[in-house]
């Protein structure tokens, strides 16, 4: 039996998570049907799976243990067919000085000083947090008032072979910080998260995988001020990395600040969380109709549609 349309390409696509989270947290639960309803055929699996290398497409959605496999990591960025967000963009973002790229382009960013294993470690009068400059989840970070617990901290990171980010504590993000969501390089939607970092000597709490710290999450309307922030910052990013805002799938900009001095804390364009079951149902369908859309515009930007197959 003939095939109605045998000239209609099916790409494969897989929604990459890691070894603890192979099909994700499950707040991207919908995006396989979402990606279907556009006539995409999608599947998970962990990132380290063989099978990812003969994917048409993958998407990084959940590769939360990146941080202690970076090198495995970065390598299989670059032997993927093709991945969203691209490899150059994963591997700028995947270490915090990218934070000094964009505070030099102009974006309001929190202060940050790094320091690499061997460096005499600075730190400023107050409270800080010390963190690795390659880190996800949380993993690493501590809030410290004590600048000699602060310094052993960093020299534990530094010995651990770490580049160590210094930031001063800003107290606003115990308002929450505002994550703000773009889609093809256009604004979605947003939600807060509560302060994940508990006071000075205590560590945050793992989820079950140990992968991530847990967060509270609720929806979040804000004002154009810090949307303005977050186009600036998408485009910083862009500039820097010689592509159009358009050509990353999704980003996320986590602001602290109201509407008179909101401040980039981090920009996050290799996993982040997109904040999904913050929506209502019709906002959430459209959001990522809109997201299954900006797959289905990189097929075709990267000759594999329905119809590229096709002879003339």
């Amino acid at each position: 039996m003939k095939l109605a349309r045998p000239d209609i390409r099916h790409p494969r696509i897989v929604l990459a998570g890691c070894p603890a989270l192979p099909e994700g947290d499950g707040d991207d639960a919908e995006l396989v049907g979402a990606l279907r309803e556009r006539g995409l055929h999608a599947r998970w699996l962990s990132w380290d799976d063989q099978e990812t290398l003969s994917a048409d497409l993958v998407i990084l959605r959940a590769t939360w243990d990146y941080i202690d496999r970076l090198d495995e990591f970065l390598a299989w960025t670059t032997r993927v067919r093709n991945l969203l967000n691209p490899p150059a963009v994963v591997g700028w973002n995947t270490d915090k000085r990218y934070l000094a790229d964009l505070a030099d382009a102009g974006v309001p960013t929190v202060p940050s000083s790094f320091f690499a294993p061997g460096e005499r470690v600075r730190v400023p009068k107050g409270e800080v947090v010390v963190k690795p400059s390659i880190g996800a989840g949380s993993v690493g970070a501590q809030r410290f008032t004590d600048a000699q617990a602060a310094r052993e901290h960093a020299a534990a990171l530094q010995d651990a072979g770490k580049t160590v980010l210094i930031q001063p504590y800003d107290a606003r993000v115990e308002d929450g910080e505002t994550a703000l969501v773009f889609l093809v390089g256009e604004q979605s939607h947003a939600f807060t998260k509560a302060a994940i970092l508990p006071p000075a000597g205590q560590r945050p709490v793992f989820d079950p995988s140990g992968t991530y710290a847990e967060e509270t999450l609720t929806p979040a309307e804000p004002d154009f001020e810090l949307w303005d922030v977050g186009h600036a910052a998408l485009e910083a990013a862009a500039a820097r990395l010689n592509i159009n805002a358009t050509d990353l799938l999704y980003a996320r900009v986590d602001l602290i600040g109201g509407p008179d001095r909101p401040v980039l804390l981090e920009l996050e364009l290799v996993e982040p969380s997109l904040g999904w079951r913050q929506l209502d149902r019709a906002t959430r369908d459209l959001a990522q109709r809109k997201f299954a859309i900006g797959v289905q515009s990189a097929l075709d930007r990267l000759g594999l549609g329905p119809f590229s197959h096709r002879r003339p």
